[in-house]
């Protein structure tokens, strides 16, 4: 079940599951190839599962000419700072380095010549998926609490225990649980409602005090954000760590209730919402378990950190399922804008990733800063179509496996 627009599952550690404005807009594609799940079975023969990502051609991604290259270049030679060191992507990013900056042609004779398309298939082959929208906040604070500043963000708590399941069941590669200690036994963390009655003790772990819940709600949802303070300095915050409880949407809980509709329930109509009834707020926010902590980072990035470990970019950066699309990979996005039918066909870098973005065409599109990126990703909820670029030579089972 996806949450209502506006809201999405925190993104380790830039932000995910998206918006839900309208119901998704329907992107014009060519006919698909026969899924190779509904092809005969020859009696004693189990069905073939259809492969992730198939080999294509450049003329197969539509409108594929009509991008700035150079831009999906610079954002690409971002990423180069994490992918230049492995193997599968060392030769690509030596090249990337030596093409013009500024010019888009070279840059799209680049791609062309060091990489091969794949596209995204769901399991029963179909090419067709959903990309929603997330986007950086501005929240206003203060080192110091105060009348104003009274609700506090904090850093990760020491007493947070993360264990790597895949150290004891290789089969669960990736997969974490998140507790504490309580004598000899781990127990699940504390959830929001603990948190927020001081049962964890965590005063010690106040990084910044906010002055609205709501905006401090939205910003463990995307994950990131900036806090302009009460002495005009402007900081910037991204993901630390999750107190483990699984993510609960308020938009689908104030749904449910009858508070809102569904084609309505937008990020916007939730803060309208919230300001109207004050009283109620608390126990909305407490039906997300969930809870995200935070880390300071350095003020001169030029974007917030995704999971990759290098700055997304507005327009160019996308979060994605790394069990389906390698991580710093090209990806082209054939989509629509939000609420429209007008064409959006770019080629965006695979530079984070969501706890609900779940599954080989499934995409969260990176707005950038600020309250227009906001309106824009709280309204994306689109059909798309979704071509992976590997360097050529590489297959997905080699750069999936690292």
């Amino acid at each position: 079940m996806q949450p209502p627009a506006g809201e999405q599952a925190p993104k380790p550690p830039a932000g995910t599951e998206g918006p839900m404005a309208k119901r998704p807009v329907t992107v014009p594609a060519a006919p698909a190839p026969p899924s190779p799940a509904q092809a005969p079975v020859a009696p004693g023969q189990a069905a073939r599962k259809p492969p992730a990502l198939a080999a294509v051609g450049f003329a197969d991604l539509p409108q594929w000419t009509n991008d700035d290259h150079a831009s999906a270049l610079a954002a690409f030679v971002r990423g180069c700072e994490a992918l230049a060191a492995r193997d599968a992507w060392r030769a690509a990013c030596a090249a990337a380095r030596k093409v013009p900056a500024v010019n888009p042609s070279a840059a799209r004779r680049y791609f062309e010549a060091n990489f091969q398309p794949f596209r995204a298939l769901d399991a029963d082959g179909g090419s067709e998926g959903l990309v929603t929208g997330y986007y950086e906040p501005l929240l206003h604070g203060s080192r110091t609490p105060s009348t104003r500043y009274r609700f506090p963000l904090y850093g990760v708590p020491d007493d947070l225990l993360v264990v790597d399941l895949s150290a004891l069941y290789p089969e669960l590669k990736g997969r974490r649980v998140r507790g504490r200690l309580e004598g000899r036994r781990i127990v699940p963390y504390y959830s929001r409602a603990q948190i927020e009655n001081g049962q964890a003790a965590l005063d010690a772990k106040v990084l910044f005090w906010v002055d609205d819940p709501v905006d401090l709600f939205f910003l463990q949802v995307q994950g990131s954000g900036q806090i302009r303070l009460d002495t005009g300095e402007r900081v910037r915050v991204g993901y630390g760590d999750q107190n483990g409880h699984p993510y609960r949407s308020i938009g689908r809980f104030l749904v449910d209730r009858g508070e809102l509709t569904l084609e309505k329930a937008s990020m916007q109509a939730i803060r309208e919402w919230a300001r109207k009834n004050p009283d109620k707020l608390p126990e909305v926010l407490r039906h997300n378990a969930s809870y995200v902590f935070f880390r300071e980072l350095a003020s001169d990035l030029p974007g917030p950190l995704g999971a990759l470990g290098v700055p997304v970019s507005a327009g160019r950066s996308l979060a994605v399922d790394p069990r389906y699309i390698p991580l710093g990979a090209p990806v082209y996005l054939a989509t629509t804008w939000p609420n429209t039918q007008r064409p959006l066909q770019r080629l965006m870098m695979a530079q984070d990733t969501g706890s609900a973005i779940r599954g080989p065409i499934r995409g969260d599109y990176f707005w950038g800063y600020g309250d227009r990126a906001g309106v824009q990703a709280g309204r994306m909820r689109q059909s798309a179509r979704m071509w992976v670029l590997l360097p050529l030579g590489v297959t997905p089972e080699r750069v999936l496996a690292n």
